[in-house]
């Protein structure tokens, strides 16, 4: 067994706060930190509409149907993150007007639709010759890898989307608590249903670099739903998912950075953690009181 002295501890400690501060200094640590707080308030606004609305499985099948966004990219040797936000956006109206226009269940319209992408999407991946780095960088993410123009799209989608729900936040609530309701009331469904899938798909689309394509939904659902346990008032709820969401990625990626593991995975696995303790800390609190 081994033990560590004080001093021994107290050296390993300003050992790991002198790597964090070399490491800040960089300048592609800097945008991912910027990126990860980009992200993670983005996350966080629309995970908490994902999570009431219960639109993760459709969050999941516009992250997953991605891969065939990537696998063109690369097989027109094109930037795999330019293709994935034009075919992101068209997947995502496609399915929720294949959902309208169709009697099935709208969990039965989403399996069909991402069975169908993710088998075209294996046989273009077949197709992909030689080296598959921007392939392989996009399914798995890596938020280190960002850059300016990724910058850019994220906070341009951030804007937009905090325009679109908060400047009609009242009809947004009523919209997600009954759809009935909010149509009797003169509120056009239609039109807020489709913007909301319109920012949803783009912001799988920016987030997929960060965190890849297989932990998007986990980017989007984590946070809200940590913040759900916490409190049923809406507004403390949508201020929470964007604290969780924001907090966890950028520590996320500062374990990525200092242990040097992959960005995408650390990220969801410090949201995964928090929702855990959390959990654990409102079940004792239920049983002390």
């Amino acid at each position: 067994m081994i033990f560590f002295t004080d001093c021994q501890i107290n050296w390993l400690a300003v050992t790991a706060i002198n790597d964090l501060v070399t490491l800040l200094q960089f300048p592609f640590m800097q945008r991912a930190i910027a990126g990860a707080v980009l992200m993670g308030i983005l996350g966080g606004l629309l995970g908490s509409f994902v999570t009431l609305r219960q639109l993760s499985f459709f969050s999941h099948a516009v992250g997953h149907a991605a891969l065939v966004g990537v696998a063109l990219g690369v097989l027109l040797q094109l930037n795999p993150t330019a293709m994935l936000l034009p075919f992101t956006l068209v997947f995502g109206v496609i399915v929720l007007y294949f959902i309208d226009k169709t009697d099935l269940a709208s969990d039965s319209v989403l399996s069909i639709v991402l069975s169908g992408a993710l088998a075209i999407g294996v046989i273009l991946t077949s197709l992909i010759k030689g080296y598959r780095g921007n392939f392989m960088g996009v399914l798995f993410g890596d938020i280190l890898a960002i850059d300016a123009t990724d910058l850019i799209l994220t906070l341009l989608v951030l804007v937009g989307s905090s325009i679109f729900l908060l400047s009609t936040l009242r009809q947004q609530i009523l919209l997600t608590l009954n759809v009935d309701v909010a149509q009797v009331q003169g509120i056009p469904v239609q039109l807020y249903r489709y913007g909301f899938v319109i920012l949803l798909s783009l912001a799988v689309a920016v987030a997929i670099k960060a965190v890849g394509v297989l932990l998007v939904n986990a980017f989007l659902v984590i946070p809200a739903s940590t913040a759900k346990l916490m409190s049923h008032h809406f507004t403390r709820f949508l201020v929470l998912s964007v604290i969780f969401g924001s907090t966890c990625s950028v520590v996320g990626m500062i374990i990525s950075g200092l242990f040097n593991i992959a960005s995408g995975p650390s990220i969801v696995l410090v949201q995964f953690l928090v929702f855990i303790a959390v959990f654990i800390w409102i079940k004792l609190m239920i049983k002390v009181a």
